[in-house]
């Protein structure tokens, strides 16, 4: 779909994604194993014929940029696609990015020169699945001006995290509130609210307008704490409510901005059943894999007992060795080692992490680049690992990039 520009916000700090975003930007996240969390909005612009795509980077945005450049260089320009990365330029003004609706005004230059019919407007730190072709076909039979991807949720989960919206019979939105702390459920139920995922679609004139006047009377930076409450009323603002009908448990949509909520999809796709499929060789997710061999699990009877390298219910990558080590619902990413004797349980382990033999590891996130020693215990005895490590409300310990233990 050629009359369609995709913008992809990617410049939050990320704090409370920290320490894993101590050196990284939030989209640059690695998750499940071999992707990072970034790649899932990408593939969704892709397998939607979506190919005119900028990515608005911020901070620490060095290996979000590598990523870019490494795994998404390829669309042919002669063919008018392009993922871009596109950081900063304080074309109006000498400040960085001040919100999601600042950080498109700040490139409105670059909407104005190409002027497609439809801008995309999507967040990179999402995890899902979603047709966005299905969203522009919504929109055009509704002969909208702004449309809002929406999922139904659980009130008590929105409640603080997610913007809420409130419908009218035609699916008009009539209401729109920002993380309220008691949010207004759907008509009919008592407990599920329409929660909006951070997708709008806008006819690019009518972007280009309210943020032009937006910024004029000063009304704020961000989409949905400010605009949208405000033009509501003066344009057809409606809700796309999402379904994913290869969800097995339908329908798939994450915000991992936390630890705890990070930690809690990467376990989700490591289960027997995930919710979501990576194997659908109709949706495929795609990244930048690098040249590594195969797993490998090693047996060998050299000490009494013998030592047996397995894993269940968990994601090996390429390049990992389990060396007479044992894994149990875990993610591991490329080139992780797991020596003899050792256990891994309920843990993510990113590129490159040793672990020594005779160590026992749960419920923890250790980021790129950590020998853990033999005989060393993280995740079983909590306030001693609050004395070195960062720890998440629910108690999964963290372990930052590099770290010396």
């Amino acid at each position: 779909m050629k009359n369609v520009l995709v913008m992809i916000l990617a410049g939050g700090k990320g704090e409370r994604l920290h320490p894993l975003t101590l050196h990284r930007a939030k989209p640059a996240v690695p998750f499940a194993g071999t992707y990072r969390i970034v790649d899932f909005t990408l593939s969704n612009c892709i397998n939607s014929n979506l190919r005119q795509i900028a990515v608005l980077v911020q901070y620490k945005s060095l290996s979000l940029n590598r990523h870019l450049k490494q795994g998404w260089d390829i669309l042919s320009t002669d063919l008018g696609e392009f993922v871009i990365s596109v950081p900063p330029e304080q074309r109006i003004g000498d400040t960085f990015y001040r919100g999601t609706a600042d950080a498109i005004y700040q490139n409105v230059y670059m909407i104005e020169k190409s002027m497609p019919e439809f801008t995309l407007i999507l967040a990179g730190d999402h995890v899902y699945k979603m047709d966005y072709g299905e969203l522009v076909r919504y929109h055009l039979a509704r002969a909208a001006d702004v449309t809002v991807s929406a999922i139904e949720a659980p009130c008590g989960a929105a409640a603080g995290q997610l913007g809420v919206l409130d419908i009218d019979g035609e699916g008009r939105i009539v209401g729109f509130e920002e993380k309220p702390a008691s949010p207004k459920p759907m008509p009919g139920s008592s407990d599920v609210c329409l929660a909006s995922m951070g997708i709008y679609l806008f006819r690019t004139e009518t972007l280009v307008r309210t943020l032009t006047e937006a910024a004029v009377r000063d009304l704020g930076f961000d989409f949905g704490r400010h605009i949208l409450p405000g033009i509501i009323g003066d344009f057809r603002v409606f809700a796309y409510n999402f379904t994913d009908e290869t969800a097995r448990e339908p329908p798939y949509w994450r915000d991992v901005g936390t630890i705890d909520s990070y930690w809690e999809a990467n376990m989700g796709i490591a289960a027997v059943e995930p919710p979501l499929d990576l194997y659908d060789r109709d949706w495929p997710i795609r990244t930048f894999q690098p040249q590594a061999p195969p797993a490998k699990f090693v047996f060998a009877q050299e000490e009494p007992g013998g030592r047996l390298g397995t894993a269940m219910d968990s994601i090996v990558s390429s390049g990992c060795i389990l060396s007479g080590g044992r894994v149990q619902n875990s993610v591991l990413s490329p080139y992780v080692r797991v020596n003899s004797f050792a256990e891994v349980v309920e843990s993510i382990l990113m590129e490159n992490v040793q672990i020594g033999r005779h160590s026992r590891i749960r419920r923890a996130i250790i980021d790129k680049d950590v020998v853990i020693p033999p005989g060393t215990e993280i995740g079983w005895d909590l306030p001693r690992d609050r004395e070195r490590f960062h720890v998440s409300e629910s108690g999964i310990v963290v372990i930052p990039k590099g770290a010396e233990i």
